[in-house]
């Protein structure tokens, strides 16, 4: 085994860091505020190289590895996590054509991406339908040549923005999995209505931009359509598989700003004539932050490990996902707990980062759902420790 990177890898990483620290981290506050979308910051994300991370070369992109990615989403984390949240959702909305698409559909859809700054949105989620992402209710029907949508979806990221959805939809509700398809759509090369709902006033992520977005009869051609009808539930889940290691990558670099915030704070902040940092309850709770994230970094990067090495990671995405989010909320919360009552308040940043930190237990795929996958694996046989 070798835990080291290589001096790309590295460079990589820094990159990353430099541009959290240079233009996330003095910003966030304001955007989170405000529930502004940060447009600015993800366009000079985009002109650094720091979006559509999984675009191939061949198609105009970096093809970074999911190690890679995953060292790009913590570094960006730790600069802000509603930030990375809408930068990571463009990877997620063009990861089914990556995964799934014809050379085609990929000649066609992905080079845009890398040549201006556009947005995409993965549009799985309905209003009536969360953890069981697979009972949906927005129909798709072929006429002639085309597929035609109907239905809405809900927690929409990037959707008031975005260029491009990819849309999940069934054939009929009664074949279940069987009538789940992927297709894409472009916002401005379709006919019918694509209604945008208000953005979501939610307690975390605020700059991100998430919203309710309803499809009345829109016509796209019939070459949208990723791999045959009925193939979508096989596609979403591979999805998750890759999309997975990336939440647990922005839950560590979530956790280690929080970590350095109470370090920091904890050697400067005195009471009884002494810094805190010298009381063993700080010094314990110290401690477990530094383990949790440790391992979660570990789990995570072994999870975007196996996928370079073309092995099944279900198991591993699972793991790292729960582990590395409901490690980032107890981080969070022992670094408010270290502050104090000063960290219950605004003018201090652990406030913030206990507030992202809860989306993360939630969105794709919550914790109590990865205990499920995981479970299903071990009793299987398969992917055993």
């Amino acid at each position: 085994m070798n835990f080291e990177f290589t001096p790309e890898q590295r460079e990589i990483q820094e990159t990353a860091l430099r541009f959290a620290q240079k233009e996330m981290i003095p910003m966030a506050p304001i955007y989170d505020e405000e529930s502004r979308f940060p447009r600015d910051i993800i366009l000079k994300a985009h002109d650094t190289g720091l979006v559509n991370m999984g675009i191939p070369v061949d198609y105009g992109g970096a093809g970074f590895s999911k190690l890679e990615t995953a060292l790009i989403y913590e570094s960006l984390a730790y600069g802000c996590a509603g930030m990375t949240t809408s930068i990571m959702a463009n990877d997620l909305a063009l990861l089914p054509i990556i995964l799934a698409g014809t050379k085609e559909q990929k000649d066609r859809f992905l080079p845009p991406f890398v040549k201006k700054d556009l947005l995409a949105s993965f549009a799985l989620t309905e209003p009536g339908s969360g953890s069981d992402a697979m009972g949906l209710k927005t129909r798709v029907k072929k006429e002639g040549d085309s597929w035609v949508i109907d239905g809405e979806k809900a927690w929409i990221t990037n959707a008031g923005y975005a260029d491009l959805f990819t849309v999940y939809a069934t054939l009929d509700s009664k074949k279940k999995h069987a009538g789940i398809c992927a297709i894409i759509v472009e916002k401005n090369n379709c006919e019918g209505n694509i209604v945008l709902g208000k953005p979501e006033n939610k307690m975390g992520h605020r700059c991100s931009d998430t919203r309710t977005v309803r499809f009345e009869g829109v016509r796209v051609p019939g070459e949208n359509m990723l791999k045959n009808p009925g193939e979508g539930r096989d596609i979403a889940m591979e999805v998750l598989n890759h999309s997975r290691p990336m939440v647990a990558a922005l839950g560590v670099g979530l956790s280690r700003c929080a970590y350095d915030c109470a370090l920091s704070y904890a050697q400067e902040r005195r009471q009884f004539g002494r810094p805190i940092a010298d009381f063993q309850a700080i010094r314990f709770m110290i401690a477990d932050m530094a383990m949790k994230i440790e391992a979660a970094q570990l789990l995570t990067y072994k999870a975007a490990w196996t996928l370079d090495m073309g092995c099944p990671n279900t198991r591993l995405a699972s793991s790292a996902k729960v582990f590395s989010t409901d490690s980032c909320m107890q981080i969070t919360t022992d670094a408010v707990q270290i502050y104090g009552g000063y960290g219950y308040s605004k003018e201090y940043p652990v406030e913030k980062l206990m507030r992202d930190a809860k989306l993360l237990q939630i969105y794709e795929g919550t914790s109590q759902i990865q205990r499920i996958v995981i479970a299903k694996e071990a009793f299987s046989g398969r992917q055993n420790p």
